[in-house]
């Protein structure tokens, strides 16, 4: 497989996890600030299982990451690209 080919996967597989739309929710929750799974569980209404589920892809997919605090665990997105990703996307859509 080419370079290029290994790349188109791994690009349609990042489009693949950000078209959940929890994740995608979670994304847009990151774009402001940092935060707590308890947090984002109570603003969605969701499980906190559920949240820890869907971060956890979002981590593997290093769109997000985490540091400790104690025994919380506090979420923000990976980097520049993650939020220029989503901000493009929102523009796209929003397109007349």
């Amino acid at each position: 497989m080419s370079d290029k080919q290994e790349s188109l996967l791994k690009l349609a597989e990042l489009f693949k996890i950000l078209g959940d739309p929890t994740r995608l929710k979670i994304v847009e929750l990151l774009l402001e600030n940092e935060m707590c799974v308890n947090h984002i569980a109570e603003t969605m209404g969701m499980g906190q299982s559920a949240i820890s589920h869907q971060l956890r892809v979002l981590r593997q997919a290093r769109l997000v990451t985490y540091r400790k605090e104690g025994k919380t665990a506090y979420y923000s997105l990976n980097d520049d690209h993650v939020e220029g990703l989503v901000r493009m996307g929102m523009e796209h859509v929003s397109h007349q």
